[in-house]
């Protein structure tokens, strides 16, 4: 099996799979989109609207390692989001 064509497990409940959704990171065993997670809880939704919402299709447990992850990520990158230079 070609290596880029097998999914890959990003964290505990987050999977990236060539074969669903495009590769676009998803909750495991599901096709909900990482992204549309991360935006409900950016607009202030509470946690367990957003479990309701995806049918108990993910968990607190799953939307806590993708804010953990995404705050990871944002922090190794942070120099790319960068508007305008600091004048610190």
């Amino acid at each position: 099996m070609n290596k880029k064509s097998q999914a890959k497990l990003l964290g505990r409940f987050i999977v990236a799979d060539p074969k669903i959704c495009h590769g676009k990171p998803t909750f495991r065993g599901t096709r909900i989109f990482v992204s549309d997670v991360l935006d409900m809880v950016a607009e202030g939704m509470a946690w367990e609207t957003i479990i309701e919402q995806w049918h108990n299709s993910i968990s607190k447990e799953a939307i806590g390692e993708a804010v953990t992850l995404s705050s990871e990520a944002f922090f190794k990158h942070a120099d790319e989001f960068a508007l305008e230079p600091s004048a610190a």
